[in-house]
């Protein structure tokens, strides 16, 4: 290849070979694999899987992709599931699809953690480690070489979905359910004018003070509370500064986390109301926290979605 190369042409050569080699490793690192594809409402559900540079495994997200994605760019609305959820729970049970065809939303919908990491404790409880992610950035040993999931949600995976899907990169919204209603609300809280639009289910508004909480923070973040503000919604709220965010909750009044003090609505609306922060808070007589209640108000969802993503 080099022969009869002078040092100068060499070193030309060898810039140009050591390019194209950086940008197959990336190219590499960026590929997708399909695993399932199923014809839904029009377009397509998929699920897909691909080596996550941060949180150091692989990893399977879901993307819906509407009718409109095979002619024109469509918004994306990120899901974040819940404790002890895979992207499985939310696309063969929400009921998303009709609603994102109809707007013609792509909506991505990732796994709730790293899994297989090979962390000692990491399936020892439902509520920490393995489908636990709680969407942070963990701090401590030995999480937080894998548990980067507020990383991966917020830069790695859009990043990924922008480069290998036809969205537009400036409409982008997210929502989601619990644990992962929570994820929504720190997601659209700690980046304003991110996302156009944020809605949650049953959301664990004030990590903080909740045991589910508590628990997660102690193990990913350590003791010193003051670097679990980071993450609570309700401390997010109280100094948020960004553009009008119109936030959307609905609330199983039956729901047993509710009555348990792990979901902790009303503090996140007192703070909300006293900045000024629009929410449509609906509490919904007879619902519990399963995606039977889910499936119930999807819809009102993706509507509340498509109104700032297709303005």
């Amino acid at each position: 290849m080099w022969a009869g190369c002078s040092l100068s042409d060499f070193k030309q050569e060898y810039t140009v070979f050591a390019f194209t080699l950086l940008l197959y490793v990336l190219r590499s690192k960026m590929a997708l694999t399909l695993v399932s594809s199923n014809k839904c409402a029009g377009g397509f559900q998929k699920v897909f899987e691909h080596e996550s540079t941060e949180l150091k495994c692989k990893m399977k997200f879901a993307v819906y992709l509407p009718p409109k994605a095979e002619t024109d760019k469509c918004a994306v609305m990120y899901w974040l599931s819940g404790l002890t959820c895979t992207e499985q729970n939310f696309i063969t049970k929400a009921g998303s699809q009709l609603g994102a065809a109809e707007h013609g939303i792509i909506i991505v919908a990732p796994d709730t953690s790293p899994r297989g990491c090979n962390i000692e404790g990491e399936d020892e409880s439902w509520d920490f480690g393995t489908g636990a992610g709680f969407y942070v950035n963990a701090t401590q040993d030995p999480w937080k070489t894998n548990y980067r999931m507020y990383a991966y949600v917020t830069e790695e995976l859009p990043k990924l979905i922008n480069a290998n899907f036809p969205t537009d990169p400036e409409k982008m919204s997210i929502s989601g359910h619990s644990m992962g209603g929570h994820g929504a609300l720190i997601c659209a809280l700690k980046n304003p004018g991110k996302y156009k639009a944020v809605s949650a289910f049953a959301p664990i508004c004030n990590p903080m003070q909740c045991p589910w909480g508590q628990k997660a923070f102690s193990g990913y973040l350590g003791p010193d509370r003051s670097t679990w503000e980071a993450y609570d919604a309700t401390v997010l709220a109280a100094s948020y500064s960004g553009p009008q965010l119109d936030i959307l909750i609905d609330q199983g009044r039956d729901d047993q986390f509710l009555s348990a003090s792990q979901l902790l609505p009303d503090n996140l609306i007192a703070v909300c109301s006293e900045k000024k922060i629009p929410v449509v808070f609906r509490l919904q007589p007879g619902y519990d926290h399963s995606y039977f209640f889910i499936y119930s108000f999807m819809n009102d969802h993706i509507k509340h979605h498509a109104k700032y993503l297709n303005a």
